[in-house]
């Protein structure tokens, strides 16, 4: 095993943007989805000209209902700064067909995700500045923070700089989305993609697999399935958890819990093979940072999507644990006195 490498980071915050950063600029949002939404409304409240890329569908209609001019992705993309918001599967395809024919020389070509630049899906002209400028925060939270004054994190980075002005306008990009209010993370876009699937395909398939083999095995003991629930995430309890390793770390917010939970947490922490773990862990990273994963995902997504097709069956399918959810929201109405909430809402 290779001894971990001592890193520096560096972190942008408020001090180091500048008000007139893209002053007489026009920034072009590529994509009118949960995210893209977010980053055109921060930008154009934050006193920036901003015009929308998409196609003519329901996003596109919300756009103009919001007040945004919205254009074709061949038509926007000859803007001074072109954010890519499209989904990664997709942005290959249409950055060839509609973005790079339109790019202007000495324009800015921004991503929000540095999958597409780490895994060689694009190519784009030796003319314009390429900036990463990748938030670490869903859509409607990221927005939701701009409203309220407070900042959210991203990952940021100068790929090229063509025009002598690349790090001043991703600093710009960053301070009028509302990013340097909290702060902006230095990071290449082939280690920002790594980390993003990385903690997607570890973490998250580990604790989504706790939760369900928990929920099966106490069903099968007869533990009531609501009450399961109930204790593993529906309290919300969950999320104080998530909170105390933010606002107090991820050791010492133990001190939080109370004598039992930490002794049989420890116990049972001890008592995992943490090795195995990791092992499976290091597999999975390697797998991401060969490019393996991004092809058989680039294969999923030409085929049609049938392996998500499956999944997306499976979510909105007959399940125990959905049942339960369902009770459990109903007995909550109730006891307000409301009715009963919809199935799956």
């Amino acid at each position: 095993m290779s001894e971990a490498r001592p890193t520096s980071v560096t972190v942008y915050s408020a001090a180091d943007g500048t008000p007139d950063a893209l002053a007489g600029e026009t920034v072009a949002v590529l994509g009118y989805g949960n995210l893209g939404r977010t980053a055109a409304l921060n930008l154009r409240d934050s006193g920036l000209k901003v015009l929308i890329g998409n196609r003519e569908d329901d996003y596109a209609v919300r756009a103009r209902a919001e007040g945004f001019e919205v254009r074709s992705l061949a038509q926007a993309a000859s803007a001074d700064i072109v954010y890519v918001l499209l989904p990664d599967e997709v942005i290959p395809d249409a950055f060839s067909k509609d973005v790079a024919p339109a790019l202007r020389p000495g324009a800015a070509l921004a991503f929000a995700s540095g999958y597409s630049l780490a895994y060689g899906l694009i190519r784009p002209p030796d003319t314009v500045d390429v900036l990463l400028v990748a938030p670490r925060m869903g859509g409607a939270h990221a927005r939701a923070r701009y409203l309220a004054g407070e900042g959210f994190w991203a990952c940021v980075s100068v790929e090229a700089d063509r025009s002598g002005r690349a790090k001043h306008r991703m600093l710009g990009l960053a301070q009028a989305l509302g990013i340097l209010r909290a702060g902006a993370v230095e990071m290449r876009a082939v280690d920002e993609a790594a980390l993003d699937l990385f903690v997607e395909q570890t973490v998250g398939p580990l604790l989504g697999s706790a939760i369900m083999a928990a929920f099966e095995v106490g069903r099968e003991a007869g533990l009531p399935p609501e009450v399961l629930v109930m204790e593993m995430y529906m309290s919300g309890e969950m999320e104080t958890v998530f909170r105390g390793f933010r606002e107090i770390g991820f050791l010492r917010a133990a001190e939080e819990h109370g004598p039992t939970a930490m002794f049989g947490g420890l116990l049972r922490t001890l008592e995992l093979d943490r090795e195995a773990i990791a092992t499976r862990f290091r597999a999975v990273l390697d797998d991401i940072r060969s490019g393996a994963f991004a092809r058989r995902f680039q294969d999923e997504a030409q085929s049609g999507y049938p392996v998500l097709d499956m999944a997306r069956a499976m979510i909105h399918g007959p399940s125990p644990i959905t049942e339960a959810e369902v009770h459990l929201r109903g007995i909550e109405a109730a006891a307000r006195g409301e009715k009963p909430p919809a199935e799956g809402v």
